[in-house]
């Protein structure tokens, strides 16, 4: 078995990953869009750029990176839409949690993202999440993430995250999905993720929770594990952004 963001996968389980290949293909064959199917047992991406994809500087051909996460496009995204987006993403992750697996793909992330340094005019691009498929553990295979241009041209802050589902058109309420942020961290590392959005050092944590460095230091390696971040720094972003803790 392989392990990929706290994912088993068995490894004689097909995820059906050259026919999920060919749907994708001849889907921005005709939106011209970009398209990135990401494969998590084998941590590698496919992208498939039409026309769009010259807006993130893309050729218009297919390529594999050897990512699950497409770089190549989150750095041509305003930074603050992107932390959003995570923090989307990761309410999305808590929300299929609840519902049976062979439902997974009913749902669909959907927000509207800023490109980076726009010069003059904004460009606004709608992005959708869909996971495509799920094998019988639980663990999910394949997801699709969509790129293609907004039509909604309204400067404002703020995404318009929303989860949809895309059988019936149904906005789901964020309090069917907001109430289970908090569960994923303990209550212990909210309270050490909180003293960190305070400024506080991993020494004064830990005199104030009366517990060793090494037990903060450890603590902060599972918030940054937990909410898929690079740093503790980032952490205290999302979490900010997903409302579990304040600042």
């Amino acid at each position: 078995m392989t392990t990929f963001l706290e994912q088993k996968f068995e490894i004689g389980e097909s995820n059906d990953i050259e026919m999920y290949r060919q749907f994708v293909s001849n889907y921005v064959k005709i939106e011209q869009c970009v398209a990135v199917l990401s494969d998590f047992r084998s941590d590698c991406s496919y992208i498939y750029a039409g026309s769009f994809g010259s807006v993130f500087g893309l050729p218009n051909e297919n390529s594999e990176i050897d990512s699950a996460f497409e770089e190549c496009i989150f750095t041509k995204i305003n930074p603050d839409d992107l932390v959003e987006r995570h923090a989307l993403e990761l309410h999305f992750y808590q929300f299929l949690k609840e519902i049976p697996t062979e439902e997974y793909s009913n749902y669909s992330t959907s927000s509207r993202l800023r490109m980076r340094d726009s010069p003059e005019k904004s460009t606004y691009i709608n992005h959708r999440t869909i996971y495509l498929k799920t094998f019988s553990n639980g663990s999910i295979s394949l997801a699709l993430c969509l790129y293609l241009p907004s039509t909604d041209l309204q400067p404002r802050t703020g995404i318009d995250g929303k989860i949809i589902n895309i059988q019936t058109g149904e906005v789901i309420e964020s309090d069917k999905y907001k109430k289970h942020a908090e569960n994923i961290l303990s209550k212990r590392e909210l309270e050490v993720l909180n003293s960190v959005a305070k400024g506080n050092k991993s020494e004064q944590i830990a005199g104030e929770m009366n517990i060793s460095v090494y037990t903060v230091r450890r603590h902060r390696q599972n918030i940054i594990e937990k909410l898929k971040v690079t740093n503790t720094a980032e952490a205290v972003q999302t979490a900010f952004v997903m409302g579990i803790i304040s600042i």
